[in-house]
């Protein structure tokens, strides 16, 4: 998903996002959710999270960021 597309979502849910980067964002949502802040935090591609919006991106960008 696309910054722009997140940024979106949070301010239709009434959040201010801001210029915030894509982790970021997301973990502000998440927090704003009442879930786990864990966005990109995924080791070996494992996470109980099995309904989270972000996952597909998240396995990604933990990939990217622990590699």
């Amino acid at each position: 998903m696309q910054v722009e597309e997140i940024r979106a979502i949070a301010r239709q849910r009434g959040l201010k996002p801001g210029k915030l980067k894509k982790l970021e964002l997301i973990r502000y949502l998440q927090k704003e959710e009442g879930n786990p802040q864990c966005f990109a935090t995924a080791v070996n591609g494992q996470c109980d999270q099995l309904d989270c919006l972000w996952r597909k991106d998240c396995f990604a960008a933990a990939r990217k960021l622990h590699s």
